[in-house]
């Protein structure tokens, strides 16, 4: 599998990472068997596809001991584990405390890439605890990851879902920050206008997440109402009709539903499926150093491995552009 490095730095991803929030079961996701995660973490480093993407709010730590559980017996210099802390969990003493709870749940001496979940902001942090607090000093969060490292148990420093700004802000505490995982897909290409080509210009790699949007993509859903209402979360749908939406627009449905058949159209004529077509074009993106799908079991990781392996022809890239331009959200 094709390696790239995280901007100009030395740490190298496959194009493919397997994201593991679903690892451990929970109520997002329901149960997942750890035999399943076994399996399919066993499959991705046959094929090369050596980074997992974990977090400790994910499953309250399930997914980061699920995923110790899956590693054990393989060597761990062949293993890349992007883990994140919650902005809620950023002062310096809870820092070092979460960080060897994720350590110890993940049954390593090290992180290789540690990255802060969300930026430190007091809007950030109300969705991470019911607890009253005051917002953490940024300075003091990264020199606290700068310890970490100096320590061993942080390969390197990574942030996500930071804005230009904010990945400024992390970058003047004089911590290296390697990387910044922001969502990106066919239907979330706002990246594109902004943060991924600071991103670039400062030297930082980009880990895409949710390529598939979490199964939208890849299935042919004939109207808004037959999408699992858990998957309508993000702003291109109503949240006026969604009481699991944040965001409280109106959304962008229609365009959202045209582009999505589109999207089927344009890989049936070239041959694929819309899956398949979908995650090519993830990977295929000019600054993007990985994408990340999770895998729900071994057949659909080895269609999402298979994908990745031969690049979409620019003239597929041209058409999926245009057909997606008006559900690109901006903001």
């Amino acid at each position: 599998m094709e390696r790239r490095a995280c901007g100009r730095h030395d740490l190298k991803l496959p194009v493919l990472g397997l994201g593991c929030w679903a690892f451990g079961g929970g109520d997002y996701w329901g149960p997942v068997s750890q035999s399943v995660v076994n399996d399919v973490v066993c499959c991705a480093m046959d094929h090369g596809c050596n980074f997992f993407d974990t977090a400790e709010m994910y499953n309250q730590g399930a997914s980061e001991s699920s995923l110790g559980i899956a590693l054990k017996g393989i060597p761990r210099e062949k293993v890349l584990i992007g883990g994140k802390i919650s902005p809620s969990n950023t002062e310096p003493g809870k820092l070092v405390e979460h960080c060897e709870a994720s350590l110890r749940r993940l049954q390593t001496d090290y992180i290789d890439l540690y990255m802060v979940h969300w930026p430190i902001t007091a809007h950030s942090i109300v969705h991470f605890t019911t607890e009253s607090m005051s917002t953490p000093s940024v300075t003091e969060a990264f020199a606290t990851l700068l310890e970490l490292q100096a320590k061993d148990k942080v390969r390197h420093i990574g942030v996500s879902n930071f804005s230009a700004e904010k990945l400024d802000e992390a970058m003047a505490t004089g911590a290296e920050i390697v990387a910044n995982e922001l969502p990106y897909s066919l239907l979330m290409r706002a990246i594109e206008l902004e943060i991924l080509p600071h991103c670039i210009k400062r030297g930082a790699g980009v880990i895409g997440y949710m390529a598939l949007m979490q199964g939208i993509l890849g299935k042919p859903y004939a109207s808004v109402g037959e999408i699992p209402v858990m998957q309508r979360r993000t702003r291109h749908f109503d949240a006026r009709q969604n009481s699991y939406c944040r965001h409280g627009l109106p959304g962008a449905e229609a365009e959202t539903m045209a582009a999505l058949a589109a999207i089927h159209r344009i890989a049936q004529a070239h041959g694929m499926t819309a899956a398949e077509i979908s995650l090519k074009w993830a990977v295929a993106g000019n600054g993007v150093t990985t994408s990340l799908c999770g895998s729900c079991n071994v057949k659909n990781l080895e269609r999402n491995l298979a994908a990745v392996l031969e690049p979409l022809p620019s003239d597929a890239i041209a058409e999926l552009n245009d057909a997606t331009q008006r559900a690109h959200i901006k903001k």
